[in-house]
């Protein structure tokens, strides 16, 4: 039988925002909207939020998600996510007994992505049987191929290409990575030990519901995209 484990990682100590992953969104806490969609999206087994803080867990079991131990290591800003992920399975295992064929990562600071987009992830990774597939969107505004460093003298030093010299619709489409979702083979993370391993495939979602949020900035953008998703669904 196969067994889907989704994990939302939510640490504190974030210094941009603090206490990012349970700021106010909308009315909630930032974290209650990624929670909501993995429980609409009714494909897993468990939903998981790994956090050092049982005030966080506490939040999060309001909303629905389980909270099983506080995360004792990885909570600095440095340690990656892959290994938060890594030590999630491996105390689930050890202390609980629990496997699972997929995991699912979802990061709370993208709470626009809903359970309809998690679901058309989960069927493609299913359907194109790969070890992982991870989220991704399309440049659109602020296209990098226009990107550049600014010389001492206030000069341009271009990243890519001059865009002085081609055309804006010229230049290949451009794409990002987005923690909205991720899913992977249990028994091929594990091997990898990161989501960006051999034969690791990307699927592209519509901006408007990548947006992740990392500062103030970020926030106040969320929130205007937030109100023009919802006005689109009433009209």
């Amino acid at each position: 039988m196969v067994k889907n484990l989704a994990i939302i990682p939510a640490r504190t100590g974030s210094k941009r925002i603090p206490d990012k992953n349970i700021v106010n969104f909308m009315g909630k806490p930032l974290i209650a909207y990624t929670i909501e969609a993995a429980i609409e999206s009714d494909l897993f087994d468990d939903i998981i939020v790994s956090t050092d803080s049982p005030e966080y867990a506490k939040i999060a079991e309001k909303y629905g998600a389980w909270v099983p131990f506080l995360r004792k290591e990885y909570n600095d800003d440095y340690s990656p996510l892959n290994k938060v992920y890594l030590s999630v399975l491996d105390m689930i295992k050890t202390e609980l007994g629990k496997e699972y064929s997929n995991i699912c990562a979802l990061q709370a600071t993208c709470p626009l992505r809903d359970a309809s987009i998690i679901k058309t992830i989960y069927n493609f990774f299913l359907d194109s049987d790969s070890k992982t597939v991870l989220s991704c969107s399309k440049f659109n505004f602020m296209n990098p191929w226009w990107s550049f460093k600014m010389a001492y003298n206030s000069e341009a030093d271009f990243m890519l290409s001059n865009p002085v010299k081609t055309r804006s619709q010229d230049n290949e489409e451009l794409f990002y990575p987005t923690g909205a979702v991720g899913f992977a083979k249990v028994k091929d993370f594990i091997e990898d030990s990161t989501f960006y391993g051999k034969g690791h495939k990307f699927f592209s979602i519509d901006w408007k519901y990548a947006v992740d949020i990392d500062n103030y900035q970020d926030l106040e953008f969320a929130k205007a995209v937030f109100s023009m998703i919802n006005q689109t669904k009433e009209t």
